[in-house]
């Protein structure tokens, strides 16, 4: 991904990764360099990517650079494809993130071009924007606002009090709450010798158009990819989104529901308050989901569930007359 939010600090030689790492090279020459850490969807051939999932097949696995991978997955890549064979995919990648990036320093903000806002905008006089952005027509950005570096708001758009955007695109016709966070760091970490590694995101948030979200609501930044909301969905108050997480068009999701990191959520779900799902599930259309439901598994279209852990609600309903008439 090329992102305009934080500093690349590629290309990176391959001496270099080796000071971090345990690994063995495959098909790397020792004077190799590295322009970016990507995923693999975005990979070049001066880019370095990882797979972390040993399942995933060899047909959908698309190598353009190189790939850090553990032993097992070696075989799913090609004789000539250039590996860097790692016993811990997870943490090489959160060591190697913060290697590869890092946030814009206040005298590199201040050397972008000045916020581009057009005449018909209301922004309070304690709003924060910081240059490099762009803020459409009729945006209303309200008092104690902060817009980070290069994000883009789009025409029409709400902001309310004390709402930090940062590392986003929103479109237009968006409403976004008081006292809500997007586009945050996301909760991504590893573990190595019994230490916390923060993996740095590098991702954006992308609002759609016409995405409502309430008061006190937090959306985090993809790590590797994008966190997107689709059109015309909404948030009560108190809603979390983690990273990576794609929702289709037209949802809603009541106050207090949680998404965890990678889930994928389709078109028209519903969900009632106090919802958690599950990090990388699947969540089919017209789901509906009951209130304080723990979702555990994949759902599939046109499906109502409830309960902890979710299933069917009727089958959930059989089960509480049994067990409590």
């Amino acid at each position: 991904m090329k992102s305009s939010f934080f500093k690349n600090l590629g290309p990176i030689s391959f001496t270099k990764i080796k000071e971090h790492l345990e690994c063995t090279p495959i098909n790397i020459d020792e004077d190799s360099s590295f322009n970016e850490l990507t995923s693999i969807k975005n990979l070049n051939k001066k880019g370095l990517s990882f797979l972390i999932d040993d399942n995933i097949s060899r047909e959908n696995i698309v190598s353009n650079g190189a790939i850090i991978c553990s032993q097992s997955c070696n075989r799913k890549f090609k004789d000539n494809n250039p590996l860097i064979i790692v016993n811990d995919v997870h943490s090489a990648v959160a060591k190697l993130s913060n290697i590869f990036y890092r946030p814009f320093t206040f005298d590199e903000i201040e050397s972008f071009d000045e916020p581009k806002i057009d005449s018909n905008c209301n922004i309070a006089e304690s709003a924060v924007i910081e240059n490099g952005s762009i803020i459409g027509k009729n945006v209303n950005i309200g008092a104690g606002c902060y817009v980070g570096c290069n994000s883009i708001i789009g025409d029409n758009t709400i902001i309310d009090c004390n709402t930090i955007i940062t590392n986003s695109i929103i479109a237009e016709n968006v409403y976004v709450g008081r006292n809500s966070s997007i586009g945050q760091q996301g909760f991504g970490f590893a573990i190595s010798n019994s230490k916390n590694i923060k993996i740095f995101h590098i991702g954006r948030v992308i609002l759609q158009a016409g995405v409502y979200i309430g008061s006190n609501c937090t959306i985090d930044r993809g790590s590797f990819g994008d966190t997107i909301i689709g059109q015309n969905t909404y948030f009560d108050n108190q809603c979390h989104i983690a990273h990576n997480v794609i929702i289709g068009n037209n949802c809603i999701f009541a106050a207090m529901t949680g998404i965890a990191g990678s889930a994928n959520i389709g078109n028209h779900v519903m969900t009632g308050g106090q919802v958690g799902i599950a990090g990388h599930l699947k969540i089919g259309n017209n789901v509906k989901i009951a209130a304080q439901s723990g979702v555990l598994k994949d759902i599939d279209d046109d499906s109502s569930v409830m309960g902890h852990p979710a299933i069917n609600k009727f089958k959930y309903l059989r089960k509480y007359k049994k067990n409590y008439a």
